[in-house]
Parts: structure tokens; C-alpha cells; sequence
């Protein structure tokens, strides 16, 4: 499970260079602002505007330099039907908090991408009918903040849906269509091998449609990653993917390829600490990928120490750290030297395993909440299982809940 998750209007022409580069002032859109360069959508942490306690952007502003947040998640209503949301319960049509957040941080030389899909909720490619009823959709996004990126976060269990993930990449070639300037990313799970068969049949989708996106972006985490070598590892996998895929040279596939990491600890235990961040930032500058990003603002400060390495959570790490000490990691990718005030990163301590819980039996019954202990870790039940062991699948039934 992904990060706790509990066109018509004219747009501006957005350069590829580095940080810094001033780009058209976009057109006419409802909220429109001077676009910043690409650089900067390429390095905006996820950020929920709305959820698991929104930090205030403008300190983050002020303490790390940061310019760009990538808001999330837009989704189908609930109730049903091909109009976005924020959540599946806020209507984008009347949103006024999305909004002011958006203004203020506009109002500091800022700006946001808005990210869509993401792991829970009903996704508008599996809501709305077609490529142009889902992109009609994320136009009203578009234009309503005067958008200038945009990211497709196309991962469980909807790009387990051949039609939704058509709808999906048919919609982002037409907003790039109509949207000159557009910046889209595109997310996906990753694996140790890159990306798994679903991910695979996403970029094959693309290709038949002729789409290209800025970037392809892959979430190195929840899938038995271990530190940043497992991640850059998967990073060299997926490279050798999209060559294959799109008949790109090294080169070219780096230039269209993306991170987006999880800070602290990940849905599995999986443990990410300041210096995994930099290691990674370090093969992703040297190799001239597109994006750098993670999973999220919410989480970028410290827990309690009561819950420090015991628990994901998402509203703080669960490692030692100061607050924003992964934010600056996207301010380096972006080219720009984070303030003197940065705190230096502090490495992660080990967890102090807990008392293991009953043993799982193969016969019982097992429902949402129940917990167990299996290979010296204990695991949380997060629906009815039966015979499934934990960790046999990195989609399974089973929360890792760390050693025991």
C-alpha cells in the first residue's frame, strides 16, 4: 500500500532548463500565475492539502527554499460519476481551501502541481467513459488553478484495468495537446526489477498511443527495498526498460525517467533515512534524470519519540530528524543551495524490536486489525485472510509491522 493514503485554457510555455529560468507568463486561466521553470515540478514533494495534517507551506517555504508542491490526490466523486475531487469528496467546481492554500503559496514566488490518482479512491479513468470525457475532467483542474504541471499517479489497483489506464494516458496526451507547455509526470510502482507487469503494460500503453511524457517516474518502496542501494539499483532496471520500450538510448531514458521515495518508514518497515535521500539525488543528478520526489511533506518532521521506529504514520517520519530535512533534498535537485539554517541530517537509529505476538496459523481466520507474528516480525491483518502468509506478496493481507 502506497503512502498511507488514507484542455482548453491557455498555458505557458515552460522551458526544460535548470532551476532559475523564467518562463511565459501563462494566459488566461482562473488563477494562472508566471510558471516557474520545469526543474521545479520535477523536485515538488506530494504534499495532501486537505489531510493527515497539512504542514504550513510557507514555513516550509521559508526554512528550505522550497518553490513548487505537488498537491494530492484529485480523484472521481465517491458517489460516482466523471468530475473531480479532492479525495473523492470535494468538488474541485466549488473548492475554496485547495485554493487559498494554493494562493498562498503562489503569493511567495511558488507554485503546485496537481497530482492525480494515487493509491486508494475511484480514479476518473475508471469512472468517466473515454480519453476525452477523463481528460474534459482534468481540464477543469487545469484551468480552474491555472495549472502548469500535472502528474498521473497510476499505480494499485487501478492500472490493474487495461480501459482506466487507457482513459489515463489518452487524457494526459490530450491535456499535453491542449495545454501547450504542460509539465506531465507519470508514477508507478516500482520493483527491484524496475517496475512489475503492470507498470510495463502502463509504458506499452503509451507507446501505442504516442504519448511521451516529461518523465516516467518509478516508487522504489513497499516492494522489500532496503536503503538507497536497492533503489538506485531498480532506478539502472527501469532505465533499461524504458530503452527497451520506446527505442530510447541510456541517455534519453534517464532524461525521461523519474524518483519519487518515501520518507522514514514505508507502509512495509521498510527504512529510508537523509543519507538513502542523498545517495539517491546524488545518482539521479549524475545521471541527468527528469525528477526527484517523495512521499511527503505531511511526513517530513519527526514522530513522538514514543512512536519513532514502531510505526508508519502519516503525518511524521518515524526516524530521528528535523522537520524538512527531506524537503531539502528536492531543493538541491532543483538547483538551488537550501538556506545556511538547513539542519544537517541526522542518521536513522535502529528499532528496538518488540514482543512478537501469537504466531500465525495457516488454519485460522484472521480479520481487519488482527495481529500475528511470522519469521520474527509481526504483522496486522488489514482485511479478511485465511492461508495467506505474511509478506508472501507485497500486495497480501498483511501489514509489516517490524521485527519482533
Amino acid at each position: 500500500m502506497r503512502r498511507l493514503r488514507a484542455c482548453l485554457g491557455a498555458a505557458a510555455a515552460v522551458s526544460l532548463a535548470a532551476a532559475g529560468t523564467t518562463a511565459l507568463v501563462a494566459g488566461s486561466a482562473s488563477g494562472a500565475t508566471t510558471a516557474l521553470s520545469n526543474r521545479w515540478y520535477a523536485a515538488a514533494p506530494y504534499l495532501m492539502p486537505l489531510d493527515n495534517d497539512p504542514p504550513n507551506p510557507s514555513a516550509i517555504m521559508d526554512a528550505t527554499g522550497l518553490k513548487a508542491f505537488q498537491l494530492a490526490f484529485v480523484l472521481a466523486p465517491d458517489g460516482g460519476g466523471c468530475s473531480p475531487t479532492w479525495g473523492g469528496t470535494a468538488p474541485v467546481s466549488s473548492d475554496t481551501a485547495v485554493r487559498s492554500v494554493i494562493d498562498t503559496i503562489r503569493a511567495k514566488g511558488g507554485d503546485v502541481s496537481v497530482s492525480i490518482g494515487g493509491y486508494g479512491g475511484t480514479k476518473l479513468g475508471q469512472a468517466c467513459a473515454d480519453p476525452a470525457s477523463t481528460a474534459a475532467a482534468y481540464q477543469q483542474v487545469i484551468t480552474k488553478y491555472g495549472l502548469h504541471a500535472i502528474d498521473f499517479d497510476l499505480e494499485e489497483p487501478e492500472y490493474e484495468n487495461t480501459a482506466a489506464i487507457r482513459n489515463e494516458i489518452g487524457a494526459a496526451k490530450i491535456l499535453q495537446q491542449n495545454n501547450p507547455g504542460l509539465y506531465v509526470s507519470v508514477t508507478t510502482a516500482g520493483t527491484a526489477d524496475g517496475t512489475g507487469w503492470f507498470g510495463k503494460q502502463m509504458l506499452l500503453e503509451a507507446k501505442s498511443q504516442g504519448f511521451t511524457p516529461n518523465n516516467f517516474s518509478i516508487m522504489p518502496f513497499d516492494g522489500g527495498f532496503n536503503g538507497a542501494a536497492s533503489q538506485t539499483a531498480a532506478l539502472t532496471n527501469f532505465n533499461t526498460i524504458l530503452q527497451s520500450t520506446f527505442g530510447w538510448d541510456q541517455a534519453t531514458a534517464y532524461a525521461h525517467e523519474g524518483f519519487s521515495g518515501m520518507n522514514g518508514r514505508s507502509d512495509t518497515g521498510e527504512y529510508f533515512s537523509q543519507a538513502d535521500f542523498q545517495t539517491v539525488l546524488d545518482y539521479a543528478t549524475s545521471h541527468n534524470m527528469d525528477r526527484f520526489t517523495f512521499w511527503s511533506l505531511n511526513r517530513d518532521r519527526q514522530c513522538t519519540p514514543a512512536d519513532n521506529g514502531g510505526r508508519t504514520s502519516g503525518t511524521c517520519s518515524s526516524v530521528t530528524q528535523n522537520s524538512w530535512d527531506f524537503a531539502a533534498y528536492s531543493v538541491k535537485f532543483a538547483g538551488v543551495t537550501p538556506p545556511t539554517t538547513t539542519p544537517t541530517p541526522t542518521p536513522t537509529p535502529t528499532p528496538t524490536p518488540g514482543a512478537c505476538k501469537a504466531a500465525w496459523s495457516g488454519t485460522a481466520v484472521y480479520t481487519a486489525g488482527n495481529e500475528v507474528s511470522y519469521q520474527q516480525h509481526n504483522w496486522k491483518a488489514k482485511w479478511w485472510t485465511q492461508n495467506e502468509a505474511p509478506g508472501a506478496s507485497q500486495w497480501g493481507p498483511w501489514q509489516d509491522e517490524g521485527a519482533c
